[in-house]
């Protein structure tokens, strides 16, 4: 069964293969508003339908050309004269348990002794000073984020505002496979549980009430991102453009890389409406395709720009429950044990909403302004001298690497996750923190090795441990080429 991009949400106990019933109780006992019980026996009703959330490649078709960011400058200072009504969301629901932290991942540390989260504030006071603008910051937070998050809020006094620091992610029932009913799971009842995507970001903004108070004190436009983006700033060209333009919805999106392959990318229907597709949403016969960088050429960095007027009216129009397109995640109900009970999570992604939208656009932007932490990888880059923080609190590459100084653009360095994927591990074989990145084009570390003080990386180089023991690169060394421990 083919998919619709754009469903239209179906009537109340309409399900003809499920029984709703035990999902409406369960939600109901968690405490969990009735709009997202709605929008979630939506999305139900889907699956019993036999939806898969597919969008076959007749339904997705490439994008020729966007307009480019670089070309934008013209629009800087309508930008400047909107930022009153700009309001910051940084979606914070994630643990860095893929890491190995136990906590927020936005309270690692990332440059300079500092976290995501001071970055984030610092930047938000950055921008109220030079401007002086209002510029609120809201966290989209999780249960498992909130409490330690705001906590490291207070150490910013003067950030405080008009409305909270913060507002919810829901969550939902995992759906057993099997019977389509919730799943049951006494070991851990918590885990009978999952966050419907970063998609629920519209209808939390809407049950905390704070969509309602952002209007209501004339803020009309929402900047969009990930926590862990540091290239994810306000840019006053692209706000400007937005409102001389007077957009409903802007996708910053980016040109694929391999390194992109899996990433959700943009495309478009036959009429030539803009979309979304998730790799959750490709037909398995068609994955080489979705993965062709050249076919479809950009990808969604997930910095969006949203018209919060144009939200609310959306909303309502469809009475609370925005129809996005369905994501069907299959998972083991334990993910520490993937034997365990197979269920579906019913997901949606925020980008796509560009479907929904009339009048959406997309901007092709620089490839600075996605710079996310997913692995320690990226992490031991950002550590590293490739990068500064500037006065503004703002994460650039060091000139040199503008000037023809040292290799252009962002090193890539790859590490062998077995030794070096969880931060622990990092720390233990980098004791020193991270070597100078600054003339290096890219660094892959194969094996157990360890980085002593003062190390250089230069251009190209692979380090690769094939003996079974653990090596070391003296203090001091500078490496370049290929080194062989065997």
């Amino acid at each position: 069964m083919r998919a619709s991009t754009t469903p239209t949400p179906a009537p109340q106990n309409s399900s003809p293969k499920g029984d709703f019933r035990p999902f409406a109780e369960k939600m109901a006992e968690a405490g969990l508003p009735d709009t997202l019980i709605r929008s979630f026996h939506f999305y139900y009703d889907q699956l019993c339908q036999g939806a898969t959330g597919y969008i076959y490649q007749d339904q997705a078709l490439p994008v020729k050309g966007l307009p480019q960011a670089d070309d934008l400058d013209g629009y800087g200072e309508q930008g400047v004269a909107a930022l009153d009504k700009l309001v910051v969301i940084k979606l914070n629901g994630g643990l860095g348990t893929s890491m190995g932290m136990a906590g927020p991942k936005s309270l690692l540390h990332v440059k300079n002794g500092l976290t995501f989260m001071d970055i984030i504030a610092q930047q938000i006071l950055a921008l109220r000073a030079a401007h002086r603008v209002r510029i609120p910051l809201l966290l989209m937070n999780s249960f498992s984020t909130r409490s330690d998050s705001l906590a490291a809020l207070d150490a910013y006094p003067t950030l405080p505002q008009s409305l909270p620091l913060d507002f919810l992610q829901h969550k939902v029932p995992k759906i057993d496979q099997a019977s389509l009913a919730p799943v049951d799971w006494p070991d851990d009842p918590e885990k009978e549980w999952c966050p419907p995507g970063h998609g629920d970001l519209y209808l939390a903004l809407q049950t905390s009430g704070i969509l309602q108070s952002l209007l209501a004190q004339g803020y009309e436009y929402a900047f969009v991102s990930n926590a862990d983006n540091l290239g994810a700033i306000v840019d006053t060209d692209i706000l400007g453009y937005c409102a001389a333009k007077k957009l409903p919805f802007l996708m910053e999106v980016t040109e694929r890389t391999s390194a992109d392959r899996k990433g959700g990318h943009l495309a478009q229907n036959p009429d030539g409406r803009l979309l979304l597709r998730e790799i959750a949403q490709c037909p398995p016969e068609e994955i080489e395709s979705f993965q062709d960088v050249q076919r479809f050429r950009f990808f969604n960095t997930n910095n969006l720009w949203v018209h919060l007027p144009t939200l609310a009216a959306v909303l309502h129009k469809h009475n609370g429950v925005l129809p996005l397109p369905l994501i069907r995640n299959s998972k083991p109900v334990d993910p520490t044990k993937p034997a365990s009970r197979p269920v579906y999570q019913l997901e949606t992604a925020m980008g796509l909403a560009i479907s929904i939208f009339a009048g959406s656009q997309a901007v092709s932007v620089p490839r600075n302004r996605f710079r996310p932490v997913k692995k320690c990888n990226d992490l031991l880059a950002l550590w590293s001298d490739a990068y500064v923080l500037a006065d503004n609190f703002r994460v650039r590459l060091d000139p040199r690497r503008h000037s023809g100084a040292a290799p252009a653009g962002d090193p890539l360095v790859t590490l062998d996750d077995t030794f070096y994927g969880l931060i622990d591990d990092l720390t233990a074989r980098f004791p020193h923190g991270a070597p100078s990145l600054v003339g290096c084009r890219s660094l892959t570390v194969n094996g157990d090795i360890c980085f002593g003080d003062g190390v250089v990386v230069v251009g190209d180089a692979t380090v690769d441990n094939r003996s079974g023991v653990a090596q070391e690169i003296e203090d001091g060394a500078t490496v370049t080429g290929i080194i062989e421990f065997d």
